[in-house]
């Protein structure tokens, strides 16, 4: 029965016609219609309407249509009259309303009998459930309507039914988990196959949303699920099998334990799916992403599975065969142009992209075997699609077979190298390929050891008749180069350039393009050892880029411009002359004569100016006003971010490089990511410029601060841009205080809003390693700024801000601790748990670099906020974590370094954790503690001196650890020896048997790798020599050679340096020791510098 009249449905009825009519104008009159009278006006009547139409159209078109309208506009946003919040629609109207139209819903949805306007109106109803569930409200019957229509007798409205679940499955509640599982169970044996698969999919998306407690009740399901999947392969459903696999893989993700005890059987099963050439390459694909998802999610159950690496390396090598179909010569692929054709919905694509999955997450014990045991074969077939695959391979597998790979190059290249003459092109572009992405991640070894081995084999390919091979043998050079050192590219340089050079007359543009980028390379890594070729190319690149050129010839051109700027920076300003000055100009005029809004020479621009202002220094400043204005606006751009509100948008954007979909309450948004990373280049080059002109810089500082730098800490649609625009912060307030000097009241009026700005997003940052950054953004700024620029309000707010934190960061570990113990799968590696632990603890450590800035910068004045965190330190420094126990010893640490003998206040909070601090198993811990007890005897004053002489037992027992001086120990190995050096000389009187400690002592040297700590206890060595004390007269040989290593190790510079040797001088004199003999053990590259301290 209709609830409204007749003339309504009739204006209705003419809306929905004119919507869908081909007619553009009638249509466009239509939408007018729609949004300024019926969704502006009556949104109650337009929605009740479209429900009765969904009841009462005789078209099927119309009750479809009216779904798919119904569902947009319920969810269309509106504010609300009374509350001014901002809502969507079906939950503006009143109670009645929306009881009648949920009602309406489920009889049109039980009631239709065309299954696709049923999924329409399936989706609405979903729709609906959603903002019930959002608003925490209920619609109490759905549930059982959904239940009942889950055991239909039409297999149609079975199907509706769990593709709701699929969508909302929050309207399923915890006490109903019991009832669910036989829902599913009966779902996933329904004899309709298409109402099985909606149950797989309904279930993975339920599922992923309860907690990870209530999981386990439903492995037994995990049988049934499996049992889907044979008939679907028996009866060639691709289709659905392929939608099964994508199921599966979502669970995997979820909860891969589940599997456990079926691994096996899947494993097998899926094997077979990846290996039968009769089904679809997307179901193939879809079971070999299913197996990759156990590597990433469950490497231990892969490892352990007789033969999951085997089969898997076998079918992934299978499918990298699968290429050049119809295309045995190349030729096609020779004479493509198009070098970014989307290739990745290819088997041989999805293949090496699994072996790269395989060997990153299972290792090389595993996947080098089991790959090496048919690269060799492979290598030696007379079919070129089979030595592709094996070189593609090696490619694939080298980053995580890293370890193992390293100690076997010399076989590798030897199966490498000899494909760089393969007659067949594709096989050579592979060699090329699988070189390049070895001088990767080998880099180093493959530039040290096998420099000859690459680059003797490689150039000459550079002149194969193939372009694509050509252009790729360049582009393995940049990977080669990129990496290398000066000395090992210098004997290849005129070898490399001339062969480049002849790829610069190439007449594909690909080629040309690629020629430049190695070059470009090649001039970075070689440095000024390029400055021999700078006459040939230079004049060549400035052609170049004064052409006058075609649109194709745009990439090319920016190119060129990369290329000649990176060799300004390889030669430098003085080799370039006038050249500098002129590059300079040709920028300006390509940035002037740009139009469109694509063209790559903008992009191009903005890193070349970089580089020429690290080029010219303060000889840039004059082309500030033509490079700052472009950069700004980029810098200073906003989001853009749409609302996608159906398929055929999403569709389109997807389509769309650089855009980013997000669902967020029902709906897309699609934000586009290309536009975000340009304004984060730019703020970063903004950064560059303020960092290196400095002064020079602070016509654009309070511009960029107010527009660009302040906005961009709370850019929450790019991470990139809080982290770039929180190290711009100090770099600007350095440029404002170098041309005003620290004590203008412009430079105090700036910091007090920018330190206002920080402090606040401190509490408001949601993501760990970016709230590090905004730390370490805080700490710079205040060390910019200097001594006593932070107001008691400051001081208290970012207390405010540090507690907030601090509680965040004790939920999180909470939180970690609990999921951790919830997880029986101690077998498996959680990469995302140590992530979030790495995360926290790099947090940790810029919050402490903050407080002591703080401290240095404040001094006293900063206890009164500070002690109010009292509790916090009380809670860490008694925790079993090491890092929390660091933490807090760090900062008593600054406590006692720069609040003097105020520090004695806290006392109750600092002696016993030293104490345990240096039996603290934790090496880290050990030398914070020691440090503490130094700064303490040096800084403390009198109250401290019983404390620390008291110590110097423990001091002692760190200094002989059984590993003292092992990478992990020499750092707290040397603290404690420069803080017994401390207490010695500033609290003496308190020490007893100070003679024997002093002998003791001289034991605990060298210092050499603690360049805070070498100093204090260096001087003492020459305080005691200046004293002719017995200790060092009687260890002299000891003693000077201890000075020597210091000054070797370089943890001696400077004035005391200088002083210290005069010390070891005299030293020498009055003992008569050979210096000699003990120099003459020195490297011979340092002999000259340590010997002329002794001259």
């Amino acid at each position: 029965m209709s609830l409204l009249p007749p003339e309504v449905h009739s204006a209705l009825s003419q809306l929905l016609r004119a919507l869908t009519t081909a007619d553009n104008e009638v249509r466009s009159q239509a939408e007018d219609q729609l949004n300024n009278d019926w969704i502006q006006n009556r949104p109650d009547v337009l929605l009740m309407g479209l429900v009765e139409q969904l009841q009462g159209a005789e078209e099927a078109s119309t009750r479809s249509f009216a779904a798919v309208l119904f569902r947009k506009i319920a969810s269309r946003t509106k504010k609300d009259p009374v509350t001014n919040e901002t809502k969507e629609l079906f939950s503006l109207l009143n109670a009645e309303q929306r009881l009648i139209i949920r009602q309406k819903l489920v009889t049109c949805l039980t009631g239709e009998s065309l299954t696709d306007v049923r999924k329409k109106i399936g989706d609405a109803v979903a729709e609906i459930a959603r903002q019930y569930t959002d608003g925490g409200d209920q619609w109490p019957e759905l549930l059982g309507i959904l239940f009942q229509a889950s055991h239909s007798p039409e297999s149609g409205l079975r199907e509706a039914a769990f593709r709701i679940f699929s969508t909302t499955p929050g309207i399923i509640e915890k006490q109903h988990e019991d009832a669910v599982l036989g829902v599913f169970s009966e779902g996933f044996k329904d004899e309709n196959i298409a109402v099985r698969i909606a149950a797989m999919e309904a279930f993975a998306s339920f599922f992923r949303s309860i907690p990870k407690k209530s999981q386990s009740k439903f492995f037994g399901l995990m049988p049934d699920i499996l049992n889907i999947l044979p008939p679907l392969k028996e009866a060639s459903e691709s289709d659905e099998l392929s939608s099964a696999f994508m199921a599966l893989v979502e669970l995997a993700e979820i909860s891969p334990k589940m599997f456990k005890s079926l691994f096996n059987h899947l494993v097998k099963f899926s094997i077979s799916v990846i290996s039968d050439k009769e089904l679809s390459d997307q179901v193939r694909q879809n079971a070999l992403e299913l197996m990759a998802t156990f590597a990433d999610y469950a490497p231990n159950m892969c490892k352990k599975d007789p033969v999951y690496a085997q089969d898997m390396v076998t079918q992934c090598l299978s499918l990298m065969t699968d290429i050049g179909i119809d295309d045995d010569d190349a030729s096609e692929w020779n004479a493509s142009e198009d070098l970014d054709l989307e290739e990745s919905d290819l088997n041989h694509v999805a293949g090496e992209q699994c072996m790269d999955r395989l060997a990153n997450k299972l290792g090389g014990q595993v996947i080098l075997p089991a790959t090496f045991a048919w690269i060799p074969r492979m290598m030696s077939s007379s079919a070129w699609r089979d030595r592709h695959a094996a070189l593609m391979a090696i490619s694939a597998i080298s980053e995580g077979c890293r370890d193992l790979m390293i100690n076997e190059l010399d076989q590798v290249l030897a199966l490498v190298v000899p494909a760089l003459q393969d007659p067949h092109p594709r096989v050579r572009y592979a060699g090329c390929n699988a070189l390049g992405q070895m001088s990767t991640d080998f880099a180093g070894t493959m530039q040290e050891k096998y420099h000859a081995a690459v680059l003797n084999n490689i150039i000459p390919v550079l002149d194969s008749a193939e372009p694509r091979v050509q252009a790729h043998a360049a582009a393995a050079l940049v990977n080669f180069c990129e990496e290398a050192e000066r000395k090992i590219l210098e004997p290849y340089l005129e070898q490399l350039l001339r062969h480049l050079l002849q790829l610069l007359r190439s007449p594909h543009r690909y080629v040309q393009e690629q020629a430049l980028s190695t070059i470009a390379t090649i001039a970075d890594s070689a440095e000024t050892a390029f400055g021999q070729y700078y006459e040939t190319l230079m004049p060549l690149l400035f052609n170049v880029l004064k052409e006058e050129q075609s649109k194709e010839y745009r990439l090319l051109r920016a190119k060129a411009m990369e290329c000649a700027t990176l060799i300004a920076l390889a030669v430098g300003k003085e080799k370039m002359g006038q050249d500098a000055l002129n590059l300079v100009q040709l920028l300006g005029n390509i940035q002037q004569n740009i139009t469109d809004a694509d063209d790559p020479q903008s992009q191009y621009l903005l890193h070349c100016w970089g580089r020429m202002c690290r080029v010219l220094g303060q000889d840039f400043v004059p082309y500030l006003p033509g490079v700052m204005p472009p950069l700004l606006a980029v810098a200073a751009a906003k989001a853009d971010i749409q609302l996608l509100d159906d398929e055929d948008q999403i569709d389109q954007v997807e389509q769309d490089e650089g855009w980013e979909l997000v669902p967020l309450k029902g709906k897309i948004i699609g934000i586009k990511t290309s536009a975000l990373e340009d304004k984060n280049t730019a703020i970063e080059l903004i950064t560059i410029y303020a960092q290196i002109l400095e002064a020079a810089f602070e016509p654009y500082v309070l511009e960029t601060m107010e527009k660009i730098a302040v906005p961009g800490l709370a850019f929450f649609f790019h991470d990139p841009v809080r982290v770039s625009s929180a190290k711009l912060i100090p770099q600007l307030l350095n440029s404002y205080k170098k041309a005003h000097g620290e004590q203008s009241p412009g430079f105090a009026d700036m910091w007090n809003k920018v330190a206002e700005k920080i402090v606040e997003v401190l509490s408001a940052e949601p993501t760990v390693d970016t709230l590090a950054e905004m730390y370490q953004c805080f700490y710079e700024s205040v060390e910019v700024v200097g001594k006593n620029c932070l107001s008691q309000e400051h001081m208290q707010a970012f207390i405010e801000s540090s507690k907030s934190t601090l509680e965040d960061y004790q939920t999180r570990v909470k939180l970690r601790l609990e999921e951790k113990a919830e997880t029986d799968d101690a077998d498996e590696e959680n990469l995302d748990y140590e992530y979030a632990v790495e995360d926290d603890q790099n947090l940790l450590s810029d919050m402490n670099k903050a407080f002591h800035t703080i401290f240095k910068n404040q001094g006293t004045s900063f206890l009164p906020a500070w002690q109010r965190l009292l509790p916090f330190y009380d809670a860490f420094i008694t925790s079993s974590d090491p890092t929390q126990r660091q933490w807090a010893l760090c900062i008593m640490d600054d406590v006692l370094e720069f609040c003097g003998d105020q520090s004695w206040n806290y006392k109750d909070h600092i002696m016993q954790p030293l104490a345990a601090g240096l039996q603290d198993e934790n090496a880290a811990n050990r030398q914070a503690a020691a440090y503490g007890v130094g700064v303490a005897a040096q800084k403390g004053g009198a109250l401290w001196s019983d404390f620390v002489a008291a110590s110097i037992p423990s001091l002692f027992q760190v200094t002989q650890h059984s590993q003292s001086r092992t990478e992990e120990n020499v750092f707290a190995t040397e603290n404690a020896s420069a803080s017994i050096a401390k207490i010695l000389h500033y609290n003496s009187s308190k020490v007893q048997n100070a003679q024997e400690i002093v002998s003791n002592w001289i034991t605990t040297l060298p210092i050499t790798y603690d360049e805070e700590a070498a100093p204090y206890a260096y001087s003492f060595i020459a305080q005691l020599i200046d004293q002719q004390n017995p200790a060092v007269i009687s260890n002299a040989v000891k003693v000077f050679g201890y000075i020597v290593q210091a000054l070797e190790a370089e943890t001696l510079q400077g004035q005391t340096a200088v002083r210290v040797a005069n010390s070891a001088k005299q030293l020498v004199a009055a003992t008569g020791i050979n210096a000699d003999q003990i120099l003459a053990g020195v490297n011979p590259d340092n002999q000259a510098a340590i010997r002329s301290y002794f001259q």
